[in-house]
């Protein structure tokens, strides 16, 4: 799988709405477009935002995936608003966005545990990424979308 990576721009913003629509009503609720769509404005400001490109008919590098990462003060790091194009799940891309972003912020020292918040759906493949259940609230989300705090530690150089 040939993909790459570069920065979010304001110019991304409708490629990036369509990503959630097509993750609408199974892994996103309708209701949080709002949401995402005013992170979309400034994302750099919670930390980065990455695109997925990946290869596409012509050459041409097609937008599949988009997700955020942040570290705050106290050196907790976060994952956010990661997604693949829904026709696109099962083919690793979304394995592969989630490890560029862990990568990213296992590089940086202060960085000892990371957490992020998911739905029921998709909780179970950040599990499978080493991510552990700290929380779960029924209905967290939205009607029928729980909220899943879920974290991964670090190991100590």
């Amino acid at each position: 799988m040939n993909v790459t990576f570069r920065p979010y721009t304001l110019q991304d913003r409708e490629t990036c709405l369509a990503l959630f629509g097509s993750n609408c009503p199974d892994f996103f609720h309708p209701s949080e477009r709002a949401d995402f769509a005013a992170f979309l404005q400034d994302p750099a400001a919670d930390g980065e935002y990455l695109l997925l490109l990946q290869e596409g008919a012509g050459g041409v590098l097609d937008v599949v995936g988009c997700g955020g990462l942040w570290v705050s003060e106290d050196g907790v790091g976060g994952l956010s608003w990661g997604m693949v194009r829904r026709d696109l799940h099962r083919q690793g891309l979304g394995t592969r966005l989630t490890q560029e972003r862990l990568d990213r912020l296992r590089a940086r020292p202060d960085v000892r545990r990371i957490r992020l918040d998911t739905s029921q759906h998709s909780a179970p493949f950040y599990a499978r990424q080493g991510f552990t259940v700290t929380q779960r609230t029924p209905d967290g989300f939205a009607p029928g979308m729980d909220e899943i705090k879920m974290t991964l530690d670090l190991p100590h150089d």
